[in-house]
Formats: C-alpha cells, sequence, structure tokens
C-alpha cells in the first residue's frame, strides 16, 4: 500500500473514531500535530505509535515545531529559542551562531524522533525585513547569507538526529504585511528583487540537500496572478526548474485565507497538487476534510510517493531515557542554555500560541 496526498489532522490526544477512519482512507499519507494533541511524553508516544501503525505504510507524522512562539510541544521538551536568536549571535560570531544553531536542530529533531514525529516544518527562510508580524522572530536574520548559514546549520543538526528539514516559506514571505492566515498577502516586486533576495537562501539550501519546501500563500503579480503554493510557474518552471529542487514539496494548510482564491477546498487541493505540491494540508476543518475524502480525485505520480519516502524519521527513534544519556544531547542543552540567558530567547511567557497556523 502506498500513501497519498493528503495530510490531515486530528482531534485531540488520542484518535477517535472518526479520525480512525478519515486516517485509513487512501488519500491520507500523513498527519500533523498541533498543541492539542500533545498532554505529556508518554501521551506522544502512544498517539504516534497508533497512528503510524494504522497502515502497512505508515503514515507521515509532521508538527511545526522551530523554536520560540511556533512550539507545539513544551512540557517535557526543550523550550528553544527563536530563531532570530542566532541571527543576533552571527553578526558577531558567526562560527559560533552556525554551531549553536546546529545544536538547536540536533536537540529539536532528537526529541520529536523519540516520540515518534517524523518530520518539523522547518527551518523558516524568510528574510527578516521588519514587516511581517507573523513571520518576526521566526527568520534567522536579513541578509539572504545569514539565513542560508543558519538555515543549512539547523538542517544538518536535524539530518544528525535522522529527521529531514522542511524550509519554508518559498520564495519568500517577510516582505508583505498581511498574515496568510487571515488574508491573501500581495508581493508587488518583481521577480530580479526576489532573486537578489529572498530567493538566496531557498537556492543555497537547495545546493546543500534540503529535501522538502513549503510555498507560501502569497501572491507575486508581476511573476503569476497565482498564490506560489498554486502556481505551476513558482512550483514547476523555477523551483523545479531553474533552481533543479527535486525533494518534496507540502502546501501550507489549504483552509487559511491566504488559499481562498483557489475556490472551495476540494478546488484548493487539486490546484496545489496539479502545480506541484506533493502533498496537501488540509488542517482543523474535519468538515472540510470529509468533504476532500469524498470528492478528490487525483492522479498522483509515482515521483511524488518517493519524493515523500524521504521524509520518515532515520533511524528508530531511541527513545528520551537512551537520549538523556547522550552526551552530545547533554552538551547541546548546555549550549543553548547559555544563549538563552544571553539572548531571554529562552523565556515563552508570551501566551501567543499558533497552535492552530503551519
Amino acid at each position: 500500500m502506498t500513501l497519498g496526498p493528503l495530510m490531515l489532522d486530528v482531534a485531540g490526544t488520542e484518535l477517535t473514531d472518526d479520525d480512525r477512519r478519515r486516517l485509513a482512507h487512501p488519500l491520507v499519507g500523513g498527519v500533523i500535530l498541533f498543541a492539542r494533541n500533545y498532554a505529556n511524553p508518554a501521551q506522544l508516544d502512544a498517539l504516534t505509535t497508533e497512528i503510524h501503525a494504522l497502515k502497512p505504510a505508515p503514515l507521515l507524522i509532521g508538527v511545526d515545531h522551530e523554536g520560540g512562539r511556533v512550539q507545539r510541544f513544551r512540557e517535557g521538551f526543550t523550550r528553544l529559542p527563536a530563531m532570530r536568536a542566532f541571527g543576533e549571535r552571527w553578526a558577531a560570531h558567526p562560527q559560533q551562531a552556525r554551531h549553536l544553531a546546529r545544536e538547536a536542530g540536533y536537540v529539536l529533531a532528537s526529541e520529536l524522533r523519540a516520540h515518534g514525529v517524523d518530520f518539523s516544518f522547518a527551518p523558516v527562510l524568510d528574510l527578516d525585513y521588519g514587516a511581517s508580524s507573523v513571520i518576526g522572530d521566526r527568520a534567522f536574520h536579513r541578509q539572504p547569507r545569514a539565513v542560508f548559514e543558519l538555515g543549512q546549520a539547523v538542517m544538518l543538526g536535524m539530518k544528525d538526529a535522522g529527521m529531514a528539514a522542511c524550509g519554508k516559506h518559498f520564495p519568500g514571505h517577510g516582505h508583505v504585511v498581511a498574515d496568510s492566515h487571515m488574508a491573501i498577502p500581495v508581493d508587488a516586486r518583481s521577480l530580479p528583487d526576489i532573486a537578489r533576495a529572498d530567493l538566496v537562501p531557498f537556492r543555497m539550501m537547495i545546493e546543500a540537500g534540503l529535501v522538502a519546501l513549503m510555498p507560501a500563500h502569497v501572491i507575486y503579480p508581476r511573476i503569476d496572478a497565482q498564490p506560489a503554493g498554486f502556481s505551476r510557474v513558482w512550483l514547476g518552471d523555477i523551483l523545479r526548474g531553474e533552481l533543479g529542487f527535486d525533494g518534496a514539496i507540502f502546501s501550507d494548510d489549504l483552509c487559511m485565507a491566504g488559499a481562498a482564491g483557489a475556490g472551495d477546498i476540494v478546488a484548493r487541493v487539486a490546484a496545489a497538487l496539479t502545480a506541484g505540491c506533493d502533498m496537501a494540508l488540509v488542517c482543523n476543518r474535519p468538515d472540510l476534510a470529509d468533504e476532500v475524502l469524498a470528492r478528490l480525485a487525483v492522479d498522483w505520480p509515482a515521483p511524488a510517493r518517493a519524493r515523500l519516502a524521504r521524509m520518515h524519521g532515520r533511524p528508530h527513534p531511541p527513545g528520551m531515557t537512551l537520549l538523556r544519556e547522550s552526551p552530545r544531547y547533554a552538551d547541546a542543552l548546555h549550549q543553548l542554555a547559555g544563549l538563552g540567558q544571553d539572548s531571554g530567547t529562552l523565556d515563552l511567557s508570551d501566551p501567543t500560541d499558533y497552535c492552530a497556523r503551519p
């Protein structure tokens, strides 16, 4: 049995009968977890184990776990700094910043893998123009080179722990003010302007071996009238063609306002897959998920299935007991704690919770 092109969410900390019915559907290939799906480490272990056992070909389990304000699992997990902390360190100590970013990627991925999660939608590769509140301190830096170096370091740390990285939000969400969860952002810059800045870290990360990307729900009207995630120009001509990307493409959540221009939910999923996405996300609306499962007809190509197969976590996760005994893990925690003391970024007193926002 092969996996399908849909990634859905589940209701709570345990699977319901409706969850099992949806996830057993042949169109479903993955599950995205949110803060509401987490109570404690033992509960998460049980949830991911049951999800993986639902099909002979285990469903992919992904999560938005970046650090800072976008960290789904908190109690029992290391509270990672926002990625801007590494950019601030890079300005004065680039080599140290790269090392710390790699350690953060390792801690992030090793803890998720220890609880059965296959991959995280990280790192953010958007540039920090100071314009976008939804990106903000999730971005490493304003300079493309810094974003690449730190993003690559996080990717390598994740790889050290057996996890693939998924960069986002191609070709760049940082220049627009509007939040694509609530509106349809428009970036009026020309392709040369975007290519000289925002595309640089994506291009360099692809050359460095990035295996997955998520496009932005942003319209760049001087390139195409469709948002990037529905655009054959962006995903086919530019990403696959000019940049030579051969990894997996995950849509952003198709229930977001930024996806509304493509039509109803079935039209959105079909448009995303037709444009070049390998997996389409339908989140936080079980009624719409049921509609897609009932009505979607799609010819899903074999190369897409092969690209998604690379997203399964490797190797078999060791569990937190063995992980805590690892010198690498202990040393990484010590170093990251020092970063947090310097920058204050380990203080997660900010109540903002992006529990429903990929």
